[in-house]
């Protein structure tokens, strides 16, 4: 498999990008979760490719290799920024795939940019975060803290324990610490803070494209009760929730993802899986 790395420039948005098969159609944009990277999708680039799709795949600014050129991160700045990118990459829309922070861009990208796409995946993400629980809203005040005031490499330790905690998951603890190691810390606290600010409930009825959410049956980070109200309020969206995964499912029951995402995109490719 190849691919073709580039660097775009959007405004003052620096992007590093993976694009995988650039004859392949539809394009489909994947958007990685919050201290993450383009990498984080290495189990459905191929499957992707291999079935003449085209990944576009982009560090979010800040993160990975892609510069943020902006004062401040927000949700809707990140959306904007991969518009930029989108139109100058793609005359055709795109099938927008986004998890947890990626899933809230791509929800911004429909809800602004709605020419730009064509079909929408929401991954363990939401409309609003709103803990109802005393320990969800305990963990996520955590991780604004600690991110403040022990930076960093405490940060990520937390954040790979709580999304991978079996003993065999240990390979997966040091990839991510190593991602959100690289990630701008600066834009870390930034996008922590517009993630919680983020809140476009009383715009979901304005998405009007085929829209699939997935769920991991024991997401820690966003509340179930926080996607089912973003299923609900998209008409007609499909809301699958996988049992035994957590939050970062893409890579924790990837046979079950993947099949889920093929039969969404492409239902008669899924059959032959």
């Amino acid at each position: 498999m190849t691919a073709r790395e580039d660097r775009d420039q959007s405004k003052e948005t620096i992007f590093h990008f993976l694009d995988f098969n650039p004859r392949g159609s539809p394009p489909i944009l994947l958007l990685h979760g919050l201290g993450a990277d383009s990498t984080s999708w290495g189990y459905q680039i191929p499957l992707l490719s291999e079935s003449g799709f085209r990944p576009i795949v982009p560090d979010l600014p800040g993160f990975g290799k892609s510069i943020a050129g902006h004062k401040h991160w927000t949700v809707s700045q990140a959306a904007s920024d991969v518009a930029m990118m989108l139109r100058k990459l793609s005359e055709e829309p795109v099938i927008a795939v986004g998890i947890s922070m990626g899933g809230t861009v791509a929800l911004q990208l429909a809800l602004d940019f709605p020419q730009l796409v064509n079909k929408l995946v929401l991954i363990s993400t939401f409309a609003r975060l709103r803990p109802k629980r005393f320990d969800e809203m305990g963990f996520l005040l955590g991780r604004f803290v600690i991110a403040h005031m022990r930076g960093k490499e405490y940060q990520a330790g937390l954040v790979a324990r709580r999304m991978f905690p079996r003993p065999e998951q240990e390979y997966l603890r040091k990839e991510l610490i190593q991602q959100i190691l690289q990630s701008n810390e600066h834009v870390y606290r930034q996008a922590m803070q517009s993630l919680a600010l983020f809140d476009v409930h009383t715009r979901l009825d304005e998405i009007r494209m085929p829209t699939l959410v997935i769920s991991g049956e024991n997401d820690s980070t966003v509340p179930i009760a926080n996607q089912v109200e973003l299923a609900n309020g998209i008409q007609g969206a499909k809301h699958v929730v996988i049992p035994d995964a957590g939050h970062a499912l893409i890579v924790d029951q990837v046979a079950r993802f993947n099949s889920e995402l093929l039969g969404f995109i492409c239902p008669d490719q899924a059959e032959e899986l």
